[in-house]
């Protein structure tokens, strides 16, 4: 069966640079001025022709007030929405933040690490942070059931 999310790198990018713009609700000539680009340029870049430019990636990102590292790795993803999904909390920027951090104070003691135990962590602090997103929703859920019936609310009469 065909599948019609895109396949090329080129495709995600493309598809996660108009879904970012849309979020924003911005115009394709209002993130060109942004970037400091001619509107038919930046089109030709949004369409994802040409070679993949990390350079306007971060100034897109900026234009936009997106995470740019998640725009990159949504490629390698294969989810274009990941970097929609990642544009406010700025996930990934922030993790790049906490690895230059993690290199600096460890060092090459990084190299005693072993996969497994590299994996066990990520994937626990991972399954945490959805865990978070999850009972935060939850949390919010129940504190609006419970508060809902305070309301007044307008009886049949009143409609009349």
């Amino acid at each position: 069966m065909e599948s019609d999310r895109p396949r090329s790198q080129n495709e995600i990018l493309a598809a996660a640079l108009r879904l970012i713009r849309l979020y924003r609700r911005m115009k394709p000539a209002e993130v060109a001025e942004a970037m400091g680009m001619a509107k038919r340029s930046y089109e030709h870049f949004e369409a994802g022709k040409g070679k993949i430019n990390l350079e306007r990636i971060h100034r897109f990102a900026e234009a936009t007030d997106s995470d740019p590292y998640a725009i990159i790795d949504c490629m390698a993803l294969g989810s274009p929405e990941f970097a929609v999904r990642c544009a406010d909390n700025k996930a990934m920027l922030a993790l790049r933040v906490v690895t230059q951090e993690f290199n600096e104070e460890v060092g090459d003691a990084i190299m005693e690490l072993d996969t497994r135990s590299i994996i066990n962590a990520f994937t626990r602090t991972l399954k945490d942070l959805g865990m978070q997103a999850v009972r935060r929703d939850d949390a919010a859920k129940a504190w609006l059931d419970e508060r809902i019936g305070r309301l007044v609310t307008p009886s049949k009469d009143e409609e009349d």
